[in-house]
């Protein structure tokens, strides 16, 4: 009787924490662990059919650094609880005065029980922590902003900084645009070679530049976040946006091309994404066709990366998107482009969570923005429709428009019209 009563108290620990307790134990006890665990199963439940039903508010206490903080202080007291109850009922077990050849397996069964409760709220607590840690550190303050023409638009920029290099320079130039109502999501590239970058009459630039930065080849747009950086007075609240004087002459030369109102800007650093990759445990790249890899000063390439699936590491990725070796800017370009899309694509909740303190650790040193952590729910339930529809792509470059003495009307007309196509490809799935 006392083995058939050990199997149960345990059984009865795992299923419903503190009902052992109630039947055998402190009953005071046992309450509190009941209660608690109704409670916790109402909230999951609640939670579940809130994801489904409203999900941003969701995505508003997984990014808001209050609300995680109190999840993790709650965890934390389920994780004493529990730990507290599964001791207390191999207690009132007695396990000296079970079968002899029964008794290691009871004592297992209740160590599982404590693995899969205090161990998961452990574990859950610690990403809470992270999570908080990694929103406080990457995203700024500051207040909500409303779409501009319902979208989104967003400057991004790969920045190639390195030991071997002075300073960084954005060597991927892009604009994410996103509309709000349908999720229809349009990368616009831009050479970093582009020339006569216009500004609109309210950027600082305007003055110096009236007629498009126009001095030839020393004026290429990606030159521009140099010259931001060599002078500072242009932006002087830069800084203290979360910004930096280079980025912003940058957003507003990438505004004049585009035609388009930058809202928020996202710098990835090419050097520090191979961490990214690595704490992802790799990324798989579909590589269009064979490809050299190696400096432009090279004779010979230092090796080739085979057309096909290829599974890289963080440093190949990094080579892979920076490789210099018998290419054109645009096929750096085009390379960079398929590693972030490649990363997008595998950050996946289950790719991540069993990595997510590596993750939220390279993430922090990789990427530098203005988005304040207010507008994070309306980006990710943003993405989540996104990421149903495929995303049309617009290169600005040599065959499509003229990257040397552009014509800015044909290329605002060029955006208008593939953002508008975008609307409508998703609105006619």
């Amino acid at each position: 009787m006392m083995t058939q009563r050990g199997w149960w108290l345990v059984g009865l620990n795992i299923l419903i924490p503190g009902s052992a307790q109630l039947l055998a134990g402190s009953r005071r006890l046992g309450r509190i662990g009941v209660s608690m665990t109704f409670v916790l199963w109402i909230v999951v439940a609640l939670a579940a059919i809130m994801f489904f039903v409203w999900p941003t508010a969701i995505y508003w206490v997984a990014s808001n650094v209050i609300a995680l903080t109190i999840v993790q202080g709650v965890l934390v007291a389920y994780v004493a609880l529990w730990i507290v109850l599964s001791l207390d009922t191999l207690r009132i077990v007695r396990l000296v005065r079970a079968r002899a050849k029964v008794r290691p397996f009871i004592a297992a069964l209740a160590v599982l029980a404590l693995v899969l409760t205090a161990g998961t709220a452990s574990y859950a607590a610690m990403v809470a922590g992270v999570a908080r840690a990694t929103l406080t550190e990457l995203f700024a303050d500051g207040s909500y902003q409303d779409p501009v023409d319902g979208r989104y638009n967003i400057l991004l920029l790969g920045g190639d900084a390195g030991p071997d290099r002075t300073g960084l320079r954005p060597d991927s130039i892009s604009v994410a645009s996103i509309d709000v109502e349908t999720g229809a999501a349009t990368m616009i590239g831009i050479p970093r070679n582009f020339e006569r970058a216009t500004f609109s009459e309210g950027s600082p630039l305007w003055e110096p530049f009236p007629n498009g930065y126009d001095c030839g080849d020393e004026c290429l747009i990606s030159y521009l976040y140099t010259y931001g950086e060599e002078n500072p007075e242009l932006y002087p609240d830069a800084l203290a946006e979360g910004s930096t004087p280079g980025i912003e002459a940058t957003r507003d030369a990438v505004s004049g091309v585009t035609g388009l109102e930058l809202q928020y800007f996202v710098l990835i650093d090419m050097q520090g994404f191979a961490q990214l990759v690595d704490a992802l445990g790799g990324v798989e790249i579909d590589v269009p066709v064979r490809t050299p890899i190696g400096s432009i000063t090279n004779t010979e390439p230092d090796y080739w990366v085979e057309a096909g699936k290829q599974h890289f590491t963080g440093e190949q990725a990094l080579w892979y998107g920076r490789s210099r070796f018998d290419a054109l800017d645009y096929d750096r370009m085009e390379r960079q482009r398929q590693v972030q899309e490649a990363i997008i694509t595998q950050f996946e909740p289950a790719n991540v969570i069993g990595k997510f303190q590596g993750v939220a650790k390279a993430g922090a040193q990789v990427v530098k923005t203005d988005i304040p952590s207010v507008m994070l729910p309306r980006f990710v339930d943003l993405a989540r429709k996104t990421k149903a529809h495929p995303i049309t792509k617009l290169e600005l470059v040599p065959g499509v428009v003229e990257t040397v003495y552009p014509d800015y009307a044909v290329i605002h007309e060029l955006v208008a019209t593939t953002l508008a196509a975008s609307v409508e490809a998703v609105a006619a799935e």
